[in-house]
This record gives C-alpha cells, sequence and structure tokens, in this order.
C-alpha cells in the first residue's frame, strides 16, 4: 500500500473518531468535550464535510441518514443533468444525420458535386473527411506544382500517414522530374507511403476511402481550371480500378531518386530537348501558338501535346508558368 493510501486510511479513521464524540456530545451530557471544528486537523474537517457529515463552514452536524440523504440528493440531480446533456447531444446528432446526402438503395445512387476553385480551400475541404474515415489514398500523378507547395503537402500528408491512413501515389517518370518532386516523393515513401512511377497515366486522380473522388475541372492538371469533388461510392470504385490496374503494370519508385538525382550533379538543361527549349523560350517572348507551329513546322495539335508534356516535366499548370520555371532553371539562352 502507498503511503497516500496509509495517509488517507489514517484520516478516515480519525475523523470518525472525531465524529464519534461530536454526536456523542450532542446526545449526552459526557464529560469528555468534542473538539470544535476549528480545532480539527483541516483533512478530518474535509474529510467529514465531503460525507455531508458536516457542514462546510463547520458548524452543525448531520447524522448519518440526513448525510445519506443529501448525497443521493445531490447525485440524483447530478444524473437528471447527465441525462439532460446526452439526449441534447444525441439530438443534435440526428439533426446532423438529417444533413447527410440521402441514402438510396441498390440501383439508386445520388452524387454530390462540388467544384472548387481554391486549393488551399479544396485541402480544408478534404481535412474534413478525416474525422468519419480516412482508411486510404490513392493517388495518380501527371504533374506536381512548385517545390514550396510540395513541402506543404508533405507536412499534411505525414500526418495523415501518422494516424494509420494507407496512401499509394502513382506518378509519371516526366512528373517525377520537375523541381522538387523527387524529394517529395522520397521523403513521402520515408513517411510510410508506397511510391510507382509510370511511362504514361490517363488521368490526375485522387480517390479517398473510394467513397470521395477529386480530379482537376479543366485540362490543366494542376487544378489551375478549379476542381471537381465527387462523392459516390460508385464512382470512386471505378475510378479505384483504373487506378488499380495502372498500379499492377507500374514500376516500383527508385530509392534515393531525389538524392541520387541531386548528387549526380546534372543539369536540369540536359532532361530537354533542342525543341522543346525553343518552344520556352518562344513561350517566354509571348509568341503565339499559331507562330510557334508554323516555326517548329508542325501543326497546332501536334504543338499542344508537346506543351502538355514540357509543363509535365516543368510540374507547372500553364504556359505563363512553364516560360518563368524555365527562366528559374536556366533553361532559356
Amino acid at each position: 500500500m502507498s503511503a497516500d493510501s496509509d495517509d488517507a486510511a489514517e484520516t478516515g479513521t480519525e475523523a470518525r473518531q472525531v465524529y464519534t464524540q461530536l454526536v456523542g456530545t450532542l446526545r449526552s451530557n459526557c464529560a469528555t468535550r468534542a473538539p470544535r471544528p476549528e480545532e480539527m486537523p483541516g483533512e478530518v474537517r474535509r474529510w467529514l464535510a465531503e460525507r455531508r457529515l458536516l457542514d462546510p463552514e463547520g458548524q452543525g452536524v448531520s447524522s448519518p441518514e440526513r448525510a445519506l440523504r443529501e448525497l443521493f440528493g445531490e447525485q440524483r440531480a447530478w444524473l437528471r443533468s447527465a441525462a439532460e446533456t446526452l439526449d441534447r447531444n444525441l439530438r443534435a446528432v440526428d439533426d446532423i444525420l438529417d444533413l447527410l446526402p440521402e441514402f438510396r438503395g441498390p440501383g439508386h445512387e445520388s452524387v454530390e458535386v462540388e467544384f472548387i476553385e481554391d486549393r488551399d480551400r479544396l485541402r480544408r475541404r478534404l481535412d474534413e473527411f478525416e474525422p468519419v474515415g480516412r482508411r486510404e489514398v490513392l493517388c495518380m500523378r501527371t504533374a506536381f506544382p512548385g517545390p514550396e507547395v510540395l513541402e506543404a503537402s508533405l507536412v499534411h500528408d505525414r500526418r495523415i500517414l501518422a494516424r494509420g491512413t494507407e496512401i499509394r501515389m502513382l506518378a509519371t517518370v516526366g512528373a517525377t522530374r520537375g523541381p522538387g518532386a523527387a524529394a517529395y516523393l522520397d521523403a513521402l515513401r520515408e513517411a510510410g507511403a508506397r511510391v510507382r512511377v509510370a511511362a504514361a497515366l490517363p488521368l490526375y486522380l485522387h480517390v479517398v476511402d473510394r467513397t470521395v473522388t477529386l480530379m482537376p475541372a479543366g485540362d490543366d492538371p494542376l487544378g489551375g481550371d478549379g476542381d471537381v469533388l465527387l462523392r459516390s461510392s460508385r464512382i470512386a470504385l471505378c475510378f479505384a480500378q483504373v487506378f488499380e490496374h495502372e498500379w499492377d503494370v507500374a514500376r516500383p519508385y527508385p530509392d534515393g531518386a531525389g538524392r541520387t538525382r541531386h548528387a549526380g550533379g546534372s543539369h536540369p538543361a540536359d532532361e530537354y530537348t533542342e525543341q522543346e527549349r525553343e518552344i520556352l523560350a518562344l513561350l517566354a517572348t509571348g509568341t503565339k501558338d499559331e507562330s510557334i507551329a508554323r516555326r517548329l513546322g508542325c501543326s497546332e495539335r501536334t504543338l499542344r501535346r508537346m506543351m502538355t508534356r514540357i509543363t509535365e516535366k516543368l510540374g507547372v499548370g500553364s504556359r505563363f508558368a512553364a516560360g518563368v520555371r524555365a527562366a528559374r532553371l536556366g533553361l532559356i539562352d
């Protein structure tokens, strides 16, 4: 038994003796005088007051029967208050459940669609799904944003990985060549995510718990035209099957790819062809697509395909951003 338990037992014994003396003094004119409340040790006075055998001011002594009635009365009031609180909270839960999309039987499922233009708001919207699950996140990437955005994403991804969520990231080889992408993927995998790469992917995709699907609303994979969020298990399952097919044929992301690339000392320009660098230079001067295609001797449709490939390599979402990023990387002479 600990010292605290010994002290409590000793206090209880002393308090019972004092209470017996008090009751005896009240019931008879015995010669033994019971100590007045102010003469009692503090812990003894508190022990008696907590059991309602002595009022808090120490001026009155209660019988055991009265003390029991007071304690039962207080507990009854506390239980009544707790029951009212529980009932109020249950009603609040029912009210919130009434606001959720209506569940429909087999063959009938409503789809909740949200269009979100701001990526920060989108991240906050996705965070709202964490309290109700988030067991798995499937990511398909044809491009990556800049290093600053990736650093913020890494903090968020590490947090949900620490909560036990499984993350699988599938990226194109071109996307991994963007600034900061390789380092981000290395750190993501070190935190527990699984990463694979493929030569090409059909979609820029994000599937949460196979119930929520996120994808760009337009041609820009980085959400420059906004994003569409779909809440439908059936739709999410279809996209998850696309992901699983691409995942099965993809290859594992090489260990330490980000560190290896940095240590190799290769210049970013080495990853771009002369034609791609020429396109970047023309974009930086504001040349229109028609003029660029004529200079290269190709159709505008072919040019758009080449520009898509270039923006994927750079990890940007627009032609203007491509020109700025290319200048920073020294790709433009």
